[in-house]
């Protein structure tokens, strides 16, 4: 039951705004340890404090109004020149800030939170006074709630089906009533991966503060004495259920409103036109505005649909936010001076991708700062500047987003990469040897690739990166890697506006149609019985100076091929290219996704109505991919050679 009975709108608003307003604090907190005399940055975050505390007053929260007025008399201190901020009492800062975000998980709850540290308390009494941030008495340890195991992102390879999934035949035979191909013989299904779930995280004998997920969702963090207390923490904010709620500008809805006013009248002009033909009007001038009405509902159904999706919009920013503080917080864990300088806020996607894009782009950030940032004494040989810099940008690119995250560190070296791979086990010496340098960085995408030979609080079990891989294939997205040793990575992030809408390819396999994600595909090529060559068993074709493999996509999802496949797609995959071979083509659209219910078919993301109104099937690309067993695609491909 609510601690706050009658009063759960006016929390729900208060936790909305203050926690965007926390959230600015944090990165004014950033930014006023660069420029320590600014007034006007100290008094923006007076103002932000005193915001919070007095919601909180409001409320009765009284542990929170006790932490707000200590750091608000603390501000108050510095601004007026008693006190000269120093690192350590930045670190007291920013732990108060991180342990009132641990309060607004509380509340989120319904429950009042507990109250702060002792320990912290006191280090901020102790500023207040002019003394050390922390004295020589042992820290008292912060008391959260034992918080339930989150389980980890999934794998890059998919669960299979479970028992009792239906099979492509079936699946068929169910949505389009009609009997399927005869089904191809296929080998047994790999096994999935077991789930790696969180290890409980050992809250450290510090004030916590708040922090994205950590990059190794396995590992305990220990308190860092460059900064003990500045340390993240599980907040039961993060362990939260996903915001369901969103902020949309007025005059957006204005425009949805507008268009909806006008389909209603095109939609009149529409029956009154149908009354008229059906009374055997026929005439040229009918047909004629009949055409025209038509014409203009299908504009304003296409305005309405960017209108509405307009609503689901949100700037970057408000993600990226979260990152300053991360980047400083972990760089002064590590002893590591960097820069986090941040452009393209403004740039706009789809809020339920950015809840998603979180995960990924907290890895990115941290492994930049932790992997690609030299220590200061790397960085002094190398002729570098001591402050390093790590960049985080966004921009829109046709109907995609560029997510990059560049840093002028030491670069990675692809002869090391292929080593570690090798040494773990995780690819063998003949694979090695047939990489070149681009295919070599995406190794660090594998699950259980490190670069480090000791697990630290930070990284080491090669779990971060594999991650990031799999949650952004989850939004349709890619991520390449550029490189050059000893002057630094970027990776960059290519993902669609939304998911609600997706741009396909529809091909046609055994008299069934299919959608393919257009993201994917590169140009569309006619397979010639000439051009197919058998290497290593597999059927390939040479395009360009390029050897790609042939995938038939009959054979792919189990079914017998009816005909030599004519035509091939030139696909583009997160880790090579290849051509998928087809039938036929009906041509390019955009479709909306409708899950399947209660059915999770290997390689399908969902399916969606064609223009006749028979389903259509969109598959998901790297399932199939990663589905397929290595022998049975041997064969497949074999046969294929032998067709041609």
């Amino acid at each position: 039951m609510s601690d706050f009975g009658g009063m759960e709108d006016l929390l729900q608003d208060f936790l909305t705004e203050s926690s965007e307003l926390l959230s600015e604090v944090d990165n004014k907190l950033v930014e006023l340890e660069k420029r320590p005399d600014d007034r006007a940055l100290l008094n923006d975050i007076f103002r932000g404090f005193h915001t919070i505390k007095g919601g909180a007053g409001f409320l009765n929260v009284d542990p929170m109004v006790s932490l707000c007025h200590r750091t608000e008399n603390l501000f108050d201190k510095l601004r007026n020149g008693e006190i000269t901020l120093t690192p350590e009492i930045m670190d007291a800062i920013l732990a108060a800030t991180g342990v009132v975000r641990d309060m607004f998980g509380a509340l989120s709850q319904g429950r009042q939170p507990i109250p702060a540290d002792p320990e912290l308390l006191h280090a901020l009494d102790n500023v207040l006074e002019g003394k050390p941030a922390l004295s020589d008495a042992p820290l008292v340890e912060h008391v959260h709630a034992p918080a339930a195991p989150v389980q980890a992102a999934a794998p890059a390879s998919k669960p299979v089906p479970a028992p009792g999934t239906p099979d492509w035949d079936l699946l068929y035979n169910s949505l389009l009533g009609k009997e399927p191909p005869a089904p191809a013989h296929t080998q047994p299904a790999i096994s999935p991966e077991p789930i790696i779930e969180h290890a409980p995280v050992h809250i450290p004998q510090v004030a916590p503060v708040s922090a994205p997920v950590i990059a190794d969702p396995m590992q305990t963090l220990k308190p860092a004495p460059a900064a003990p207390l500045n340390k993240p923490a599980t907040s039961s904010q993060q362990l939260a259920a996903p915001e369901t709620t969103i902020r949309i500008d007025t005059v957006r809805l204005d425009q949805v409103l507008n268009l909806s006013g006008e389909i209603g009248l095109t939609k009149n002009r529409l029956t009154t036109l149908r009354t008229d033909i059906m009374a055997g009007k026929m005439d040229g001038s009918t047909l004629k505005a009949l055409d025209e009405a038509i014409g203009q509902l299908d504009l304003l159904v296409g305005d309405l649909q960017n209108a509405v999706m307009k609503t689901r919009m949100q700037p970057i920013g408000r993600l990226f936010q979260k990152y300053p503080r991360l980047a400083r917080d972990l760089a002064r864990q590590l002893g590591k001076d960097v820069e986090l300088v941040i452009s393209g806020e403004e740039t706009e996607l789809d809020k339920t991708m950015l809840e998603d894009l979180n995960d990924p782009l907290v890895h990115l950030v941290r492994n930049a700062v932790d992997h690609g940032i030299e220590t200061a004494e790397e960085r002094a040989v190398s002729g570098k500047p001591s402050k390093a810099v790590v960049e985080l940008s966004a921009t829109q690119v046709g109907d995609h987003i560029l997510i990059e995250i560049t840093d002028d560190g030491r670069g990675m070296r692809p002869d090391v990469i292929r080593r570690k791979a090798i040494e773990k086990g995780l690819i063998d010496i003949e694979t090695a040897n047939s990489l070149d340098d681009k295919q070599s960085l995406q190794l660090i995408f594998l699950p259980g690739f490190s670069t480090k030979d000791q697990i630290s609080s930070v990284s080491g079990r090669g779990v971060g990166m594999d991650v990031v891989k799999t949650n952004i294939q989850r939004l349709n997205g890619r991520i390449d890697i550029q490189s050059v040793v000893g002057e630094g990575s970027r990776f960059t992030i290519s993902l669609p506006l939304t998911l609600a809408i997706l741009p396909v390819l529809v091909v046609k396999v055994c008299d069934q149609p299919f959608a393919v994600p257009l993201a994917m595909v590169r140009e569309i090529i006619t397979i010639r019985q000439e051009q197919v060559q058998e290497v290593s068993g597999r059927a390939t074709i040479v395009v360009r100076d390029e050897i790609l493999s042939v995938r038939s996509l009959a054979h792919l999802i189990g079914w017998q091929e009816t005909q030599l496949p004519q035509f091939g797609v030139l696909m583009q995959s997160a880790e090579h290219s290849f051509i998928l071979a087809v039938d036929s083509f009906i041509g390019r659209d955009d479709v909306v996704i409708k899950p399947l219910q209660n059915i999770r078919p290997r390689g399908i993301a969902g399916a969606t109505l064609s223009g006749d109104g028979s389903i259509v099937l969109v598959l998901d690309m790297e399932d199939l991919l990663a589905s397929a067993h290595a022998d049975n695609s041997a064969i497949m491909t074999s046969r294929l050679v032998e067709q041609f």
